[in-house]
């Protein structure tokens, strides 16, 4: 049943159509300097002064009613549902000839439209003029002008729009027979048309050209895009280190306050032990390890975002995946994985094709989250860059190379064998370079990824951290049953050129990559509990006196690349992909990958060297 008046926001993507959206509405949809981004429908309540509440349709972006994806069949049904009283469409005014196309197909079906030109900032930035008034004269259609910073303007003009468009009350233009235009001669209409209103000196998009050379070409792209993920794991290990520490030691201060207190309510000693030093140690040592570096890394990856650099990214590694036969824009999904697997698994809706989305699902864990950075950085540290933070991040930024270089190979196996097909074509578009909103990308960044992925991670922890206390305190024999689970597993471990402490370890730790390397600590001190964040060299010192050596580092690297995802990221494949057989698929995977390259790994060194 339909509720007041109902209508549409429609455009290409990234025009700024959730922006505008968020102005009327007073939600927070995320808005993203990407094509893309808004994958299905947003409704929210405009309540117009003077009208009654309008029903507001964010519809996904779209170049065509042609409908050649799910995001544009979604788009074309919103946009000519006859229940609709009316379509607002928001055009790019830097580049008005493309837009217009759509608009030009919307006024073959309706004609209750309004034309509304966004980024016009951007438009007198490049010393472009657009006649409004000849626009509307030739499409007979009021046409206003918007921009981002001017919300009151917006919500004002669009009032002004709406209100005279009920008034008017165009119709839906429900005459099927009548001939409609090709896309040619609706292309050379825009073009005609875009000519006629627009004056332009391109001074401007020179600079975006001059840019695009340096950051779009095959010679120094890749470089360009690996010199940024440097710059930013450098400055994520810099600025990460004193924070964990410090919260570490306040939250690993909060233990024996908490234990008296649940004391001296009368639980018993076991239960106060293992709530305390099983569930909450836990719990604090994820919080403390992840929240530093996610407050770092998110924020920074935001801004690239922000700046247009992500587009150029997936541009880049679009030939990549095209030789893969999958989508380019799983290089958007891969690069979220760095920051969290489970959120680009859910970010993998912004590709059409089932076939071509389950590829990016099955393989985005082969590219490590921010909660493997842990246990990478502590074994370089330890093992390899012990005193040179520059030379650990490069050798990390070449782990995280190795990962993309794993998913390329996983994808092009699966494309080949269970997930056979055709690499779907698609129109990627790269946006202009924009000054980040550094208000918006914090807050966002805070919200929507650090918090959001902190308080997944934690709902796990504390769960893990009351079966890991249970499993260190139960004896068989006289060993404990995580001892003798790593015991049983060591022929395993030992043919992968690791151990069964650190398979034993990595199963454990499931529900979150953060807590593998505590555990393994925990069962070489045959300790009941997780121990507190130490010296990184007392660390290693144990873990060589217990048979590590530089191979075994390497090997332990390789696994954390290539192992099953962690419980939340299994859980998301499953709700996206439909099923517990594709979790079960995205489990085995990086698992054959693991196994085979650190078995091969192992036997190399043994017989070599």
């Amino acid at each position: 049943m339909n509720n007041g008046l109902m209508m549409v926001l429609a455009g290409n993507p990234n025009v700024g159509k959730s922006t505008i959206f968020n102005c009327l509405t007073g939600m927070h949809q995320h808005t993203g300097n990407w094509a893309g981004k808004t994958v299905a429908n947003a409704k929210g309540t405009w309540k117009a002064e003077g009208m009654p509440d309008i029903q507001l349709t964010d519809a996904p972006g779209c170049y065509s009613l042609e409908s050649s994806s799910p995001e544009e069949e979604v788009a074309r049904e919103c946009i000519c549902d006859p229940d609709i009283k009316g379509v607002i469409v928001v055009c790019d005014g830097t580049c008005l000839e493309r837009n217009l196309i759509l608009a030009l197909q919307i006024l073959e079906y309706r004609r209750d439209v309004i034309l509304c030109i966004n980024l016009m900032d951007r438009v007198r930035k490049k010393g472009m003029e657009i006649d409004t008034e000849k626009l509307g004269s030739l499409l007979n259609v009021p046409v206003i002008t918007t921009c981002a910073s001017q919300k009151k303007q917006i919500k004002s003009k669009l009032s002004r729009a709406v209100a005279e468009l009920l008034q008017s009350s165009p119709l839906l233009d429900d005459k099927k027979d009548t001939a409609r235009m090709s896309p040619e001669e609706i292309v050379e209409e825009a073009q005609k048309i875009a000519a006629a209103v627009t004056t332009q000196k391109s001074v401007e998009e020179d600079k975006t050209i001059k840019i695009d050379r340096l950051l779009t070409s095959p010679w120094t792209g890749f470089p360009a895009m690996g010199i940024m993920i440097l710059v930013i794991l450098w400055i994520t290990l810099k600025g990460a280190n004193y924070p964990s520490e410090f919260l570490s030691s306040r939250l690993l201060a909060l233990e024996e306050p908490f234990f008296r207190g649940l004391a001296g309510i009368g639980l018993s000693a076991e239960f106060c032990e293992m709530t305390v030093y099983g569930m909450y140690r836990v719990l604090a040592w994820v919080v403390s390890v992840m929240l530093p570096p996610m407050a770092i890394f998110f924020p920074m990856f935001t801004l690239l975002e922000d700046w247009g650099f992500l587009p150029r990214v997936a541009f880049n590694l679009d030939r990549c995946f095209k030789g893969c036969k999958a989508c380019g824009k799983q290089a958007l999904t891969m690069c979220m994985g760095l920051g969290c697997n489970a959120s680009a698994v859910v970010g993998c809706r912004i590709i059409d094709s089932r076939r071509e989305r389950l590829l990016a699902m099955l393989t985005n864990s082969l590219v490590p989250c921010n909660g493997r950075f842990p246990l990478l950085i502590g074994i370089i540290t330890m093992f390899f860059a012990s005193e040179s933070r520059e030379k650990g991040a490069l050798i990390l930024t070449g782990v995280i190379m190795l990962g993309i270089a794993a998913t390329f190979a996983a994808t092009r196996l699966l494309s080949a064998t269970v997930l056979r097909g055709t690499a779907a074509s698609f129109t990627m578009e790269l946006p202009e370079y924009r000054k980040p909103q550094f208000g918006k990308v914090i807050v966002r960044s805070v919200f929507d990824r650090t918090l959001f992925v902190l308080g997944r991670a934690a709902a796990v922890a504390a769960p893990a951290g009351m079966i890991i206390w249970i499993m260190a305190n139960s004896f068989s024999g006289d060993i404990s049953i995580i001892q003798r689970m790593a015991e049983f597993l060591d022929p395993v471990g030992r043919f992968m050129g690791m151990d069964g402490v650190i398979l034993t370890a990595f199963i454990l730790g499931i529900p979150a990559n953060e807590i593998v390397l505590p555990i393994a600590m925990m069962i070489y001190m045959s300790m009941g509990t997780l121990g507190e964040t130490g010296d990184l060299n007392y660390f290693a010192d144990i873990l060589c006196s217990n048979g590590w050596t530089e191979i075994t580092a390497i090997n332990v690297m390789i696994f954390s690349l290539m192992h099953w995802p962690c419980a939340t990221t299994l859980l998301s494949v499953k709700k996206e992909a439909g099923g517990w057989r594709w979790a079960a698929a995205a489990f085995a995977v990086p698992l054959i990958m693991g196994v085979t390259v650190c078995s091969v790994t192992a036997a190399f060194y043994r017989i070599f060297l």
